[in-house]
């Protein structure tokens, strides 16, 4: 009985070893979609007239940026609120946004200043990224370079730890968290001068990354590891 006792108590024989591993491939991809916020903002006692003013810049400025083509527009953020200071009489403040995105960089750049300097809107914030298509054929190469340098690490773990083969376990592909571009709101501003000259873009890179993370099973006859 003992001896059947100390027999099942032995420890069971070790799994097959499995290493898990990760490689990534980045690459520099260049901006090619641009994004604008501008904002048409008024204060008045009355709130009516302030809402009127922001109405009727907004409608105008809509139609401009609507007929440029190429510019995807859209409206936002509207909001009405009262403000109260010390030893000035209430007013109401009254702003609507205005979103612009597009891929032509200087048609983008020319209407947001017109749209300062004619329809006295202010500039929110803007910035650039990589268009949707552009980063999923930016993935898809990286992909291929990321899982060959995996198998690469995959091959020298085998060799290191004495096997002479491994096959692939679980592995998962991992992109770069695509988030919407949000606006970095800043202090208001003086609506541009009519003469004053156009923004001046300049679209960036983008860094995107592709990360392999998966198990080697490492099998074949082992070695004495070099």
């Amino acid at each position: 009985a003992f001896a059947s006792a100390s027999f099942a108590a032995d420890p069971p024989v070790p799994a097959t070893p499995v290493v898990t591993l990760s490689a990534a491939a980045t690459a520099s991809v260049a901006n090619d979609r641009m994004h604008a916020w501008l904002r048409a903002e008024a204060d008045n006692v009355d709130p009516v007239r302030a809402a009127a003013d922001v109405n009727a810049r907004m409608a105008k400025a809509l139609a401009r940026a609507k007929a440029v083509s190429g510019v995807e527009v859209a409206t936002s953020g509207y909001s009405s609120y009262q403000v109260t200071e010390k030893n000035q009489p209430p007013r109401w403040r009254v702003a609507q946004t205005l979103t612009l995105q597009g891929g032509d960089f200087v048609a983008m750049a020319a209407l947001a200043s017109r749209l300062q300097s004619d329809d006295q809107l202010l500039l929110s914030g803007m910035n650039f990224t990589v268009s949707p298509d552009t980063r999923r054929k930016a993935e898809d190469t990286l992909t291929q370079q990321a899982i060959k340098a995996w198998q690469a690490r995959a091959q020298n773990a085998a060799r290191g730890f004495g096997y002479d083969a491994w096959r692939t376990g679980k592995v998962t592909i991992q992109t770069g968290d695509y988030a919407p571009p949000r606006p970095m709101f800043r202090a208001a501003a003086a609506p541009m001068a009519a003469s004053a000259p156009p923004v001046s873009v300049e679209g960036g890179d983008t860094e995107v990354t592709v990360t392999v993370v998966g198990e080697a099973v490492l099998e074949g006859a082992r070695t004495t590891a070099r």
